[in-house]
């Protein structure tokens, strides 16, 4: 099964869209995208398909930053109920309780947020979600930060928020995300888009002004991305 982002030409791209019986990776593109991060996480585990409560394990020092808002969760078109959220002491924990959690095809979708650059979240720990989600057919997603790191995981994204376009009578826009494929597993190469979302259809919309897709030199934008936080 795929997950469609119900842009043609992004899905086009991916191959019909994302698997859904896999790990997917999300990386923050600076200390300020973490929200945007989480919330492009829901609306994917939303555009899923699949019936079922939505998990996010949380380590406690990423829960003590922020919390979801339910009247926020509910304005995306998520149902607060689905959601269930579990606060994990360190990263083994989170890996012990998620691995357990992708295992139960009862669960829509798995959210793990671990803290910081965590050494022990590492190829091998990403190898048993991956296969776990193969055999459950949950949607798997790791919400990470820093530099990515070795991973099984079938893609790699980075997001961040983008501007809001405003409507009529200067009335905000819908949520708008800036997104770009690092790493594909079936080696589709890497491009980059802006979506916004649209709560009554619950899908991604193509931007309203500029291209809806951009290649991406990897090596160039990875370069580029080091040099941006060694300045910061």
């Amino acid at each position: 099964m795929r997950l469609t982002l119900g842009l043609d030409a992004v899905d086009a791209r991916l191959g019909g869209g994302l698997a859904i019986a896999a790990l997917h990776e999300l990386y923050a593109r600076g200390e300020g995208d973490a929200a945007s991060v989480a919330a492009f996480a829901l609306l994917l585990a939303l555009r899923c398909g699949r019936p079922g409560p939505v998990l996010w394990l949380r380590e406690d020092r990423a829960a003590r930053h922020d919390r979801p808002y339910g009247l926020g969760l509910a304005d995306l078109g998520l149902d607060p109920a689905r959601l269930v959220l579990v606060q994990a002491p360190d990263t083994l924990a989170l890996l012990r309780a998620g691995a357990e959690a992708v295992g139960c095809a009862a669960l829509a979708a798995v959210l793990l947020e671990p803290f910081g650059k965590p050494v022990a979240f590492d190829l091998t720990a990403s190898r048993r979600l991956m296969l776990a989600a193969a055999r459950s057919g949950v949607l798997t997603l790791a919400l990470r930060s820093g530099d990515p790191v070795p991973s099984a995981a079938q893609s790699r994204w980075q997001v961040a928020a983008a501007p809001s376009l405003t409507l009529g009578a200067s009335a905000p826009g819908p949520p708008a995300f800036a997104v770009t494929l690092l790493r594909h597993r079936s080696g589709i190469g890497g491009f980059a888009t802006r979506l916004e979302w649209d709560r009554d259809s619950a899908s991604f919309t193509p931007p309203r002004s500029g291209p809806a897709l951009a290649a991406v030199p990897l090596r160039a934008a990875a370069a580029a991305e080091r040099a941006r936080r060694r300045a910061a």
